[in-house]
């Protein structure tokens, strides 16, 4: 029984500094008054949410007379929209759950506020029965033969 040594601990595992302590100022001014090495470095943009270089001025930017916008559906689609419909007898609600759309889709459509959709305007123009892009707007839509 002489061998063990009851004043002596033995650690197994010691759990080293976490990274906010490891980074801390008091961290590495005590490491550095220990004689231990310190590496220290600048990152860009370290900390800020900067992913792309930024080549414009903002005041070039201001200088810019490009007005960017999404083009609109044009007033006589959504006049054609609405004559389609009123000839059907449907109203905007009802036009709207038979293409899956909501209401306010339609209305859109009929104010030229919303952005055009090919495959809104698709299912609007067999709904009616009226062709609503190309060249003849307005035309009644021809039934294509189905190929077998």
């Amino acid at each position: 029984m002489a061998e063990s040594d009851w004043d002596t601990v033995t650690v197994l595992r010691k759990k080293g500094p976490t990274t906010s302590q490891s980074k801390s100022k008091q961290a590495i001014a005590a490491a550095q008054r220990h004689g231990q090495e310190v590496e220290t470095s600048k990152k860009w943009s370290a900390g800020q949410n900067k992913q792309h270089l930024v080549t414009k001025n903002t005041s070039k930017l201001d200088r810019e007379t490009e007005e960017l916008h999404h083009d609109r559906v044009p007033h006589e689609v959504g006049k054609y929209i609405q004559q389609g419909r009123q000839e059907k007898g449907m109203t905007q609600k009802d036009l709207a759950t038979k293409i899956n759309e909501k209401p306010q889709v339609i209305a859109d459509y009929e104010c030229g506020k919303a952005i055009p959709n090919n495959q809104v305007l698709g299912k609007v123009e067999r709904a009616i029965g009226l062709k609503l892009r190309g060249k003849d707007i307005g035309q009644p839509l021809e039934a294509k033969p189905k190929k077998k």
